[in-house]
């Protein structure tokens, strides 16, 4: 594989992403070669979630060796899978000790051909989207189930304020933000596939790229209400071992509040790269 050449009117930072990778032990080695090209073609990997099959930590070793000293960085969040035993801090743990930056309602910030790439992840949770949303009335499993998310929401949002000084900022969930990248999946099941105050977190604090998995029979591309670009990389969905992702790094504004695109006045898209 050779590596996709930059754009010619600035620097640009190159993104792999996938998530829904559902690794266990009889997975051992599946993903590592073509991890070990990266190099060649990202500056970094991100891991939207569902690293595992059943939240196991034998399941998050095997993880750990697929990722482990790749020449990039690599950023991840949980998903549901990865809670399923009720040892995700313990995964955590072991990616950690891999050298992965395992986020939830924080960032972190790499340093990217001259400018400044920043991560804010968050596993997310479910209830719905605007107009067909659950809301915090009623039962207190009711009110703590939206709580849940909104709690997400709000520390996605305070991560991707506190990167507003960075060339390039990526909003990088497990649950989707947007209803559109859910095309395929049956609507019964779109409250529990993401939610829209996610998405209200993302053009509320400004991204320039929003990076999701979980939903297997979805599509790639969506965009919130704000106009920042969402891409669905379950692994189901993309059909190989990573998408690739160019982002422009360039000074991005204040944002100026929710609903108005923040952080994209005259910035270029990011582009999706063919591999």
């Amino acid at each position: 594989m050779t590596a996709p050449e930059r754009q010619e009117d600035g620097a640009v930072v190159r993104v792999a992403a996938v998530g829904d990778i559902h690794l266990s032990p009889d997975c051992r080695g599946l993903l590592r070669p073509s991890f070990e090209t990266l190099p060649l073609c990202a500056d970094v990997l991100l891991l939207a979630g569902d690293l595992t099959r059943h939240g196991t930590v034998p399941e998050a070793e095997v993880v750990a060796d697929e990722v482990r000293d790749l020449g990039v960085p690599v950023v991840a969040v949980l998903g549901n899978h990865d809670y399923h035993s009720d040892r995700e801090a313990d995964i955590a743990s072991v990616l950690t000790d891999a050298g992965v930056s395992v986020l939830e309602g924080d960032r972190t910030v790499l340093p990217v051909d001259g400018g400044r790439l920043g991560i804010a992840g968050t596993k997310g949770f479910c209830g719905g989207f605007a107009g067909r949303s659950a809301g915090e009335f009623g039962e207190r499993e009711m009110k703590d189930f939206v709580r849940t998310t909104r709690r997400a929401a709000e520390g996605l949002h305070g991560a991707l304020s506190d990167l507003a000084d960075c060339e390039a900022r990526i909003a990088l969930t497990h649950f989707s933000p947007v209803p559109d990248t859910l095309a395929g999946e049956p609507v019964e099941i779109y409250p529990f596939l993401g939610s829209y105050l996610l998405a209200e977190a993302i053009d509320g604090a400004g991204a320039d790229l929003a990076v999701h998995g979980h939903a297997h029979l979805g599509t790639e591309h969506g965009m919130t209400a704000g106009g920042v670009r969402v891409r669905n990389v379950a692994q189901p969905v993309i059909g190989k071992a990573f998408a690739l992702y160019h982002l422009p790094l360039t000074r991005t504004p204040e944002p100026s509040g929710a609903g108005n695109a923040p952080g994209r006045a005259g910035r270029p898209p990011a582009a999706d790269a063919p591999m």
